[in-house]
């Protein structure tokens, strides 16, 4: 079912009763900008904070998506939802992450704002990656985003990094310990990375221990969304082929049963530093690549 203009947003109380519908205030026009001033004078004179317009977006909402710190702090102090949603569902904090502002991410969670908000789209997490943000992917994770939230549309966030082509927001996510074969439709990251033809992609998530021989719902394989003798289809070809080291089994497997406390665990373990890099997908320092 269509939601249009004339009906407000299904995905909650809007404004506290005081929302309603207009093209664009004031308001709205001042966070965007970030007008501070004429923001804190407008407040003071009575203008309502929470106040929708078209889609049911707030000045908040509007503050966030533009990265205005000091205006987002003055709708929050004058009492902006924290999560008021758009009518796709978002929130201020979906906005931030997908800026990239992580002022204001951070701002936000601090006023409370809800880290895996119960919504029908994309989780501030998937937005995050979606920009290709890794400062928020990695900040988001920290303050308890689940990495494996589906979208019905888009699959988890992983899924989202690798479609878009974000290499360090991948690395970021598998670093921590997202499952690199989730699956949406039996198609995986993997599937992701081979249809975009990104050769570092690949790598990354092969490394990580994506599944090479996984199929999705059409029976394709990631090979199959690659041109033949193209670099991508090249990689793949390789990897199908040859078998993975003692090492790399060792280090997939090590990592698939520490899970997302991989990287604390590690380093508590009283191993060499080169093997807890090695485990932990970092390279080795400068100094030990020289003496090699």
């Amino acid at each position: 079912m269509e939601i249009t203009r004339a009906r407000p947003s299904l995905f909650g109380d809007i404004a506290h009763g005081l929302g309603f519908w207009t093209d664009r205030s004031a308001v709205h026009e001042a966070a965007a900008q970030g007008r501070t001033l004429q923001l804190q004078q407008l407040i003071q004179g009575g203008a309502a904070v929470n106040i929708v317009a078209v889609d049911s977006i707030t000045p908040l909402h509007e503050a966030c998506i533009q990265g205005q710190t000091q205006c987002v702090r003055l709708l929050l102090d004058a009492g902006a939802q924290v999560d008021a949603r758009n009518i796709d569902g978002s929130t201020p904090l979906c906005d931030a992450c997908a800026a990239g502002s992580l002022e204001c991410v951070k701002l936000l969670l601090e006023y409370g704002a809800t880290v895996n908000p119960p919504l029908f789209t994309f989780s501030p997490l998937h937005e995050a990656c979606m920009g290709g943000n890794p400062d928020c992917v990695q900040y988001m994770i920290d303050e308890g985003a689940f990495m494996e939230a589906h979208d019905c549309h888009f699959g988890t966030p992983l899924h989202v990094a690798c479609a878009r082509q974000h290499y360090n927001c991948a690395k970021v996510l598998l670093n921590a310990g997202a499952n690199v074969n989730a699956a949406k439709l039996h198609e995986t990251a993997l599937h992701h990375a081979a249809k975009v033809k990104n050769v570092e992609l690949i790598d990354l998530i092969v490394e990580f221990g994506g599944n090479v021989y996984a199929r999705d719902n059409l029976g394709k394989k990631p090979i199959h969304y690659t041109g033949t003798a193209s670099p991508s289809h090249l990689c793949l070809e390789f990897y199908e082929g040859t078998p993975l080291t003692l090492q790399q089994i060792c280090r997939v497997a090590m990592r698939k049963a520490l899970g997302t406390k991989a990287l604390q665990v590690l380093s508590k373990l009283g191993l060499p530093t080169r093997i807890i890099n090695f485990l932990s997908y970092m390279p080795p320092p400068v100094i030990e690549l020289c003496c090699l």
